[in-house]
């Protein structure tokens, strides 16, 4: 991947345009400081100057439970009862605008009982489909504001490209509010999609574990990606470092998702979701999604080959559970529990094939799911071919470092701070 002049000019128009509008600093000039609970999103600044970027237009909103304010308020309920901005249409993604949805679901079409605005269903619709929807819908700027959990394979930011795209396509302008990548931005890792792969889970040639913010992510896009760049304006946050985990940001963790109920699943997430891709419990149905691991006949010999890795940042301890729903629903397994005790050394996606690497073999029941769903999460056939040729963890770590570099490279233009 290569970083192209398009790319450039794009992302730097984005950013200056936000600035212009006082949404936020530059690359050359993000704010550093901040830390200790100090962090404001990019809701928070968006309303704290009178909502001027948004001043004139019919204003629609793509947001989920996790759009919400210091006091925890929804965006969409403190927006409704603003007279400075015209708020007339609500989208809603994966779980729903209100949340009432599981894995795979929405809410469908219909009208908010607490605003009275009409809700539209995006869950799965791209392109000229969702276009429709954006022009049915009677607005002039879409704004997205949702909760990140900072892995390619956590399906909002796909929402974000989708709606990006669509409002492209019907002429609309797009507006980012931006909120902490929980899991911090330090570092984007692990394997890179490659096109032939792209599905919901990953569209784009991104790393596993991005590193980004949603409002990064965005200008990401319409630099790279989008055959159409959408008018684009990026809301900033304050007071956030990329070195910050969630818990140091003194904003409410609201669930993005139902199996996403705390900063620490997001910290293993980008790790342990892998294992959808085999036939081993991946915690769903437990109090510990994704925290959680294991499969009907498991033991203690799978925990003790992970701790003798010395993964750093991580330990394993023997666990046994029972899912309420999903794989072994009702069923009592065997497996780990990850506890990780650093997180500033831990790797969640070097651990995450530490643990396909281990499980295979020392469970002789170990599977892929039929579909071969780890390419998709994975992004190409490498790390499969590679686990089940017998390699390593180091040797399927170090194949995709090449395409890492290059993405990474990529990256580092779109950063807005710190």
């Amino acid at each position: 991947m290569s970083l192209s002049r398009r790319g450039l000019l794009a992302a730097s128009g984005a950013v200056g345009a936000a600035g212009a509008l006082g949404a936020g600093p530059s690359p050359a000039t993000a704010h550093s400081g901040g830390g200790g609970g100090a962090v404001r999103t990019g809701f928070d600044r968006l309303a704290a100057g009178g909502y001027r970027p948004l001043s004139g237009e019919r204003v629609g909103v793509v947001t989920n439970p996790t759009g919400i304010t210091r006091d925890v308020r929804h965006v969409v309920d403190v927006m409704h009862a603003d007279d400075r901005v015209e708020l007339i249409a609500v989208f809603g993604p994966e779980h729903g605008f209100r949340g009432t949805a599981q894995a795979g679901g929405s809410e469908g079409r219909y009208d908010d009982p607490a605003t009275g605005l009409p809700v539209y269903d995006t869950y799965l619709k791209s392109g000229r489909a969702l276009a429709d929807i954006f022009t049915a819908s009677g607005v002039d700027t879409v704004v997205f504001d949702i909760q990140d959990a900072g892995a390619r394979f956590y399906t909002y930011i796909w929402t974000l490209y989708d709606c990006m795209e669509a409002a492209a396509l019907a002429g609309k302008r797009f507006v980012v509010l931006d909120r902490p990548n929980p899991v911090t931005g330090r570092a984007a890792l692990g394997p890179v999609l490659q096109r032939e792969f792209a599905t919901f889970v990953g569209r784009e040639p991104i790393s596993q574990a991005h590193g980004m913010t949603v409002a990064e992510l965005a200008l990401l896009f319409n630099g790279e990606f989008l055959a159409k760049p959408v008018e684009l304006t990026t809301v900033t946050m304050s007071g956030w470092r990329r070195a910050e985990f969630f818990d140091a940001t003194g904003l409410p963790w609201v669930p993005p998702s139902p199996n996403m109920p705390t900063p620490e699943t997001a910290l293993v997430y980008a790790g342990t979701c892998l294992f959808e891709g085999t036939n081993l419990s991946e915690g769903r149905g437990t109090t510990r999604p994704f925290e959680l691991l294991g499969a009907e006949g498991v033991d203690r010999a799978w925990a003790e080959a992970a701790n003798a890795l010395e993964l750093p940042g991580v330990r394993f301890r023997e666990a046994y559970f029972a899912p309420t729903f999903s794989k072994f629903q009702g069923t009592t397994i065997g497996g780990v529990q990850l506890h990780v005790h650093d997180r500033a050394s831990f790797d969640p996606v070097r651990t995450g094939i530490a643990l396909l690497v281990t499980a295979k073999r020392s469970w002789s029941g170990f599977a892929w799911r039929p579909d071969n769903w780890i390419d998709k999460l994975t992004g190409s056939t490498k790390v499969r071919t590679l686990i089940d040729a017998g390699a390593g963890t180091d040797e399927v770590v170090g194949a995709w470092q090449d395409e890492l570099a290059a993405f990474r490279a990529v990256r580092r233009s779109y950063l807005l701070y710190r």
